[in-house]
Protein backbone atom coordinates (compact mmCIF):
# COMPACT_ATOMS: atom_id res chain seq x y z
CA UNK A 1 0.00 0.00 0.00
CA UNK A 2 1.47 3.49 -1.14
CA UNK A 3 1.42 6.51 1.47
CA UNK A 4 -0.87 8.22 -0.21
CA UNK A 5 -3.68 4.95 0.99
CA UNK A 6 -2.07 4.60 4.55
CA UNK A 7 -2.68 8.39 5.24
CA UNK A 8 -6.25 7.71 3.93
CA UNK A 9 -6.68 4.84 6.43
CA UNK A 10 -4.82 6.98 9.50
CA UNK A 11 -7.05 9.87 8.56
CA UNK A 12 -10.37 7.99 9.51
CA UNK A 13 -9.50 8.47 13.05
CA UNK A 14 -8.34 12.28 12.66
CA UNK A 15 -10.30 14.66 14.92
CA UNK A 16 -11.32 16.82 12.11
CA UNK A 17 -14.95 15.74 10.79
CA UNK A 18 -13.93 16.97 6.93
CA UNK A 19 -10.26 15.20 6.92
CA UNK A 20 -12.44 11.46 8.04
CA UNK A 21 -14.78 12.33 4.94
CA UNK A 22 -12.10 12.93 2.51
CA UNK A 23 -10.17 10.00 3.91
CA UNK A 24 -13.81 7.99 3.60
CA UNK A 25 -14.91 9.24 -0.18
CA UNK A 26 -11.37 8.65 -1.34
CA UNK A 27 -10.53 5.03 -0.20
CA UNK A 28 -14.75 4.00 -1.29
CA UNK A 29 -13.34 5.47 -4.77
CA UNK A 30 -10.24 3.80 -4.49
CA UNK A 31 -12.02 0.62 -3.82
CA UNK A 32 -14.42 0.62 -6.80
CA UNK A 33 -11.37 -0.67 -8.87
CA UNK A 34 -9.97 -3.49 -8.22
CA UNK A 35 -6.73 -2.92 -5.88
CA UNK A 36 -3.57 -4.89 -4.64
CA UNK A 37 -3.49 -4.16 -0.63
CA UNK A 38 -6.85 -5.49 -0.16
CA UNK A 39 -4.89 -8.23 2.44
CA UNK A 40 -3.12 -4.94 3.92
CA UNK A 41 -6.35 -4.30 5.72
CA UNK A 42 -8.53 -6.94 5.48
CA UNK A 43 -8.43 -8.41 8.98
CA UNK A 44 -8.57 -4.76 10.82
CA UNK A 45 -11.58 -4.27 8.77
CA UNK A 46 -12.81 -7.49 9.49
CA UNK A 47 -12.22 -6.66 13.24
CA UNK A 48 -14.02 -3.16 13.09
CA UNK A 49 -17.19 -4.71 11.80
CA UNK A 50 -17.37 -5.47 16.14
CA UNK A 51 -16.16 -2.65 16.65
CA UNK A 52 -18.15 -0.26 19.76
CA UNK A 53 -17.89 2.66 17.13
CA UNK A 54 -20.58 2.51 15.25
CA UNK A 55 -18.54 4.76 12.40
CA UNK A 56 -16.43 1.74 12.08
CA UNK A 57 -18.42 -0.76 12.09
CA UNK A 58 -20.11 1.25 9.01
CA UNK A 59 -16.97 1.64 7.48
CA UNK A 60 -15.44 -1.38 7.70
CA UNK A 61 -18.82 -2.83 6.16
CA UNK A 62 -18.69 -0.45 3.07
CA UNK A 63 -14.67 -1.07 2.69
CA UNK A 64 -15.01 -4.96 2.83
CA UNK A 65 -18.02 -4.78 0.13
CA UNK A 66 -15.91 -2.88 -2.03
CA UNK A 67 -13.15 -4.56 -1.04
CA UNK A 68 -14.67 -8.31 -2.60
CA UNK A 69 -13.39 -7.91 -5.88
CA UNK A 70 -10.41 -7.51 -4.74
CA UNK A 71 -10.44 -10.86 -2.25
CA UNK A 72 -8.83 -13.45 -4.89
CA UNK A 73 -8.98 -15.50 -2.12
CA UNK A 74 -12.27 -15.72 -1.55
CA UNK A 75 -11.99 -14.85 2.42
CA UNK A 76 -15.55 -12.95 2.08
CA UNK A 77 -17.25 -15.89 1.88
CA UNK A 78 -16.39 -16.61 5.15
CA UNK A 79 -16.36 -13.53 6.71
CA UNK A 80 -20.00 -12.15 5.01
CA UNK A 81 -21.87 -13.86 7.89
CA UNK A 82 -19.83 -11.16 10.09
CA UNK A 83 -20.57 -8.09 7.18
CA UNK A 84 -24.09 -9.05 6.83
CA UNK A 85 -24.75 -8.87 10.79
CA UNK A 86 -23.86 -5.30 10.52
CA UNK A 87 -26.99 -4.81 8.33
CA UNK A 88 -29.02 -5.21 11.63
CA UNK A 89 -26.93 -3.08 13.35
CA UNK A 90 -28.50 -1.24 16.37
CA UNK A 91 -27.92 1.93 15.04
CA UNK A 92 -30.34 2.19 12.00
CA UNK A 93 -27.69 4.43 9.80
CA UNK A 94 -24.93 2.17 10.30
CA UNK A 95 -27.08 -0.80 9.19
CA UNK A 96 -28.27 1.34 6.39
CA UNK A 97 -24.91 2.00 4.81
CA UNK A 98 -23.33 -1.76 5.16
CA UNK A 99 -27.07 -2.71 3.17
CA UNK A 100 -26.59 0.12 1.12
CA UNK A 101 -23.13 -1.43 0.42
CA UNK A 102 -23.52 -5.35 0.68
CA UNK A 103 -24.51 -5.45 -3.02
CA UNK A 104 -20.79 -5.05 -4.14
CA UNK A 105 -19.62 -8.64 -2.65
CA UNK A 106 -21.61 -9.92 -5.79
CA UNK A 107 -19.22 -8.42 -7.96
CA UNK A 108 -17.00 -10.56 -7.07
CA UNK A 109 -17.89 -13.70 -8.39
CA UNK A 110 -20.54 -16.03 -8.93
CA UNK A 111 -20.50 -17.88 -5.75
CA UNK A 112 -20.29 -14.23 -4.16
CA UNK A 113 -23.59 -13.07 -6.51
CA UNK A 114 -24.98 -16.25 -5.05
CA UNK A 115 -24.67 -15.41 -1.71
CA UNK A 116 -25.81 -11.90 -2.03
CA UNK A 117 -28.93 -12.66 -3.66
CA UNK A 118 -30.22 -15.37 -1.59
CA UNK A 119 -29.60 -13.13 1.63
CA UNK A 120 -31.76 -10.30 -0.03
CA UNK A 121 -34.50 -12.16 -0.99
CA UNK A 122 -34.56 -13.87 2.31
CA UNK A 123 -34.16 -10.61 4.45
CA UNK A 124 -37.03 -8.61 2.21
CA UNK A 125 -39.26 -11.92 3.00
CA UNK A 126 -38.32 -11.83 6.74
CA UNK A 127 -37.85 -7.54 7.62
CA UNK A 128 -41.79 -6.92 8.36
CA UNK A 129 -41.12 -7.09 11.54
CA UNK A 130 -38.08 -4.95 12.31
CA UNK A 131 -38.23 -0.93 12.54
CA UNK A 132 -37.82 0.95 8.99
CA UNK A 133 -38.47 -2.53 7.11
CA UNK A 134 -40.27 -0.60 4.26
CA UNK A 135 -36.41 1.25 3.78
CA UNK A 136 -34.89 -2.19 4.25
CA UNK A 137 -36.93 -3.07 1.34
CA UNK A 138 -36.17 -0.83 -0.92
CA UNK A 139 -32.52 -0.52 -0.70
CA UNK A 140 -32.52 -4.45 -0.51
CA UNK A 141 -34.27 -3.87 -4.45
CA UNK A 142 -32.25 -1.20 -5.25
CA UNK A 143 -28.98 -3.01 -4.31
CA UNK A 144 -30.18 -6.13 -6.69
CA UNK A 145 -30.53 -3.25 -9.40
CA UNK A 146 -27.37 -1.99 -9.04
CA UNK A 147 -25.80 -5.66 -9.33
CA UNK A 148 -28.08 -6.23 -12.35
CA UNK A 149 -26.73 -3.05 -13.74
CA UNK A 150 -23.28 -4.44 -13.44
CA UNK A 151 -23.41 -7.86 -14.40
CA UNK A 152 -26.26 -7.91 -16.41
CA UNK A 153 -27.75 -11.01 -15.05
CA UNK A 154 -31.67 -11.33 -15.91
CA UNK A 155 -32.10 -13.55 -12.86
CA UNK A 156 -31.89 -10.86 -10.60
CA UNK A 157 -33.90 -8.83 -12.36
CA UNK A 158 -37.19 -11.65 -12.24
CA UNK A 159 -35.72 -12.21 -8.32
CA UNK A 160 -36.29 -8.49 -8.08
CA UNK A 161 -39.60 -8.56 -9.91
CA UNK A 162 -40.94 -11.39 -7.66
CA UNK A 163 -39.67 -9.77 -4.49
CA UNK A 164 -41.50 -6.15 -5.24
CA UNK A 165 -45.13 -8.24 -6.66
CA UNK A 166 -44.77 -9.89 -2.85
CA UNK A 167 -45.18 -6.12 -1.76
CA UNK A 168 -48.49 -6.14 -0.53
CA UNK A 169 -49.13 -1.96 -0.06
CA UNK A 170 -49.29 -0.52 -3.68
CA UNK A 171 -47.63 2.26 -2.35
CA UNK A 172 -44.76 0.67 -1.56
CA UNK A 173 -44.48 -1.81 -4.90
CA UNK A 174 -45.02 1.41 -6.86
CA UNK A 175 -42.05 2.83 -5.21
CA UNK A 176 -39.79 -0.34 -5.83
CA UNK A 177 -41.47 -0.83 -8.82
CA UNK A 178 -39.92 2.87 -9.80
CA UNK A 179 -36.28 1.50 -9.06
CA UNK A 180 -36.55 -0.66 -12.30
CA UNK A 181 -37.46 1.94 -15.14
Amino acid sequence: MDNKVQSYFDHLGAKDKKLQYEAHTNILALTNEEVGWAYEVWDELKEWLTDSDPHKRSRAAQFLANLAISDGEKRILKDFPTLWKVTRDEKFVTARHALQAVWRVGLAGSEQKKLVITHFIDRFHTCENEKNYTLIRFDIIQGLKNLYEEVEDEEIKREAIKLIEREEDNKYRKKYMNVWK
